[in-house]
């Protein structure tokens, strides 16, 4: 079970889930990218891409209760429907073209418009295309997440272009995020799950607790000025982590 595991070795993974905690409750996203970018130092690809995807489907069941009265069904469905959809042709892609250029240019793409947020005095905001536009971009995002678990990236950065306030863009992309991990998790846990990734799970429960908690007390003092940017900045974390 744990005991292949040395203890710096199990130091690294909790501070990888600490951190992508903090992060996740925070901003609602970005715990993939952030615990996988430490624990790929340590755990094997596939182990490391379970151990994520099942502790961010924790991550966001424990902190989208507050957020349960702002969820718009119908806002909210345009994107679960078609990224249900975009899933299987992610997971194609990655059986057919080679990941790693994939990731660099999402990692370039996320790096550039992370910057420009950063530093732009305030983002265009897209009013039009409606529902269809909102479909889209959930069905990119479903071939992102299919392709890596990276479902969230995409709704998120339209959630900001759209000019949504921050609970309301968190009611969004955070419920969006839940359903397509599970959807994955479905696929990819019943071949790879195995004993030693769940006593892994169960093993990083308190550190997932607590980054859930202080990332969630961050989030709420937060203005809406500000949390746009912290968004920029996992933007621009993330895209980094991609790229390297």
């Amino acid at each position: 079970m744990l005991s292949e595991y040395s203890w710096g070795t199990l130091g690294v993974i909790w501070l990888g889930a600490l951190i992508g905690a903090i992060a996740s409750g925070g901003a609602g996203f970005a715990f993939v990218l952030a615990a996988a970018s430490i624990w790929l130092h340590v755990l094997d690809p596939v182990r490391t891409a379970i151990l994520s995807l099942a502790s961010s489907t924790l991550m966001q069941l424990g902190t989208i209760w507050p957020l349960l009265p702002h969820v718009k069904a119908e806002r909210v469905g345009p994107f679960i429907v078609t990224g249900l959809v975009g899933i299987p042709l992610g997971v194609w892609l990655l059986t057919r073209t080679d990941a790693s250029v994939m990731k660099i240019g999402l990692g370039a793409f996320l790096t550039t418009f992370g910057l420009y947020a950063l530093l732009a005095p305030r983002l265009p905001v897209i009013t039009g295309g409606g529902r269809v536009a909102d479909a889209v971009v959930g069905f990119l995002g479903g071939i992102l997440g299919g392709i890596g678990g990276y479902s969230g990236v995409l709704p998120t950065i339209w959630t900001q272009l759209r000019g949504w306030p921050k609970i309301e863009a968190r009611a969004v992309y955070q419920p969006y995020i839940l359903v397509i991990q599970i959807a994955t998790i479905a696929v990819v846990g019943i071949i790879a799950l195995d004993r030693t990734t769940v006593m892994l799970q169960l093993a990083i429960l308190p550190p997932l607790a607590v980054g859930g908690w202080l990332g969630w007390r961050f989030f709420s003092m937060l203005d809406e000025r500000m949390f746009r940017k912290v968004i920029a900045a996992l933007l621009v974390i993330s895209g980094v982590t991609l790229v390297l």
